[in-house]
């Protein structure tokens, strides 16, 4: 992280004395609890500082003056800024420790997944998971599905536009739109279906297009040339679109009840915004593939995320060739509870790459 020129060095906080160090402590403590500025006084009656307000006061602006606090209005308690909460979550937290609760919660959401299950199931959970432990957004960043064929199936919606049908030997159903000509009988499309199920079955969706390729000029004798040219289309569209990555993204209400996001409309739009946006997120799992462990994103350290003033913690999972697959996490405002929601996510993505192994 970048520091501006006229604060001083992160160094240089390593020399607060125990007395600073504790204040700091308990004013972000009592911040992320209850997200109001804090004042000498509150600090006072909680603290257990033996100290008078006055000389609270005093340290209050030597941290301010290192850029750890700032006093959003001029007669309020002060805040930390986002270098305060890095510094809080670097230097001045206590070693974060799962709470057992937690740790059952999650146990009993994995537990709760049939063994047979397509993984998507078990990562849409775990996202549902966090999000309700957090009480703000949870995210899997996961490589997208790809079963192998079972059936296909096509149905006619509009004069230009029929359904296809697939259904995976795993028991995930896809639907996907796509054009054909308006004079196409109903009849040439169930051939085409009965032709591909005889040579697609089993097959990946990428390689049902390779295959497809390979074969158009025997799908042409079969069925109707027009036909023919458009499931071809089709299917080699679906096999090389998008990216390889997909998103899973659970209690988005969370964000919206926040108090500190809600009273800024406009933050939360862009939060939203960037939650949509597909490139950003492949971005997220590149950051993290030659790294392990959790991660912790605060405010603008987080490019992807930084116009939204969110924070974000997140830690890779693996599969069973102990390889980097996805991402999971939560994103929330930057009052998070930080000492609790770190080990969450750190056991979540263990829990499930022993799962995936």
């Amino acid at each position: 992280m970048t520091h501006n020129a006229d604060t001083p060095p992160i160094g240089s906080l390593a020399e607060l004395d125990e007395r600073a160090r504790g204040i700091f402590r308990r004013l972000v403590d009592i911040y992320l609890e209850t997200g109001a500025p804090v004042g000498s006084r509150t600090l006072s009656r909680k603290g257990a500082f033996n100290l008078s307000p006055a000389s609270i006061r005093n340290v209050m602006a030597d941290l301010e003056e290192l850029g750890l606090l700032h006093s959003p209005h001029t007669s309020a308690g002060r805040v930390p800024t986002e270098r305060g909460l890095r510094f809080f979550v670097d230097a001045v937290m206590e070693h974060a420790v799962l709470d057992p609760q937690d740790k059952a919660h999650i146990d009993a959401t994995l537990d709760q997944v049939d063994s047979g299950a397509p993984e998507e199931v078990m990562l849409e959970r775990i996202s549902t998971a966090l999000s309700g432990l957090a009480h703000c957004a949870g995210l899997v960043v996961t490589p997208t599905h790809n079963p192998r064929l079972r059936q296909i199936e096509f149905v006619r919606l509009e004069p230009r536009k029929a359904l296809a049908i697939l259904v995976g030997q795993d028991g995930t159903v896809e639907n996907r739109v796509f054009a054909v000509p308006a004079d196409l009988p109903t009849a040439t499309l169930q051939r085409a279906a009965a032709f591909l199920n005889d040579r697609l079955s089993g097959l990946s969706m990428r390689e049902m297009g390779e295959r497809v390729r390979r074969e158009l000029r025997a799908l042409r004798r079969e069925i109707d040339a027009l036909a023919a040219e458009a499931v071809a289309q089709g299917l080699a569209t679906w096999s090389g679109s998008g990216d390889d990555k997909r998103l899973i993204v659970r209690g988005r209400g969370n964000l919206i009840a926040d108090g500190a996001l809600l009273s800024d409309l406009e933050r939360l739009q862009k939060l939203f915004a960037d939650l949509e946006e597909k490139r950003s997120l492949v971005e997220l799992l590149s950051m993290l593939e030659e790294g392990e462990g959790v991660r912790i994103f605060i405010g603008r350290e987080n490019p992807l995320f930084s116009m939204s003033g969110s924070s974000l913690i997140v830690a890779p999972y693996g599969n069973a060739e102990h390889e980097v697959v996805g991402v999971l996490g939560v994103i929330g405002p930057t009052r998070l509870p930080y000492a609790r929601i770190i080990p969450v996510v750190d056991y979540a993505a263990r829990a499930v790459s022993r799962l995936l192994s």
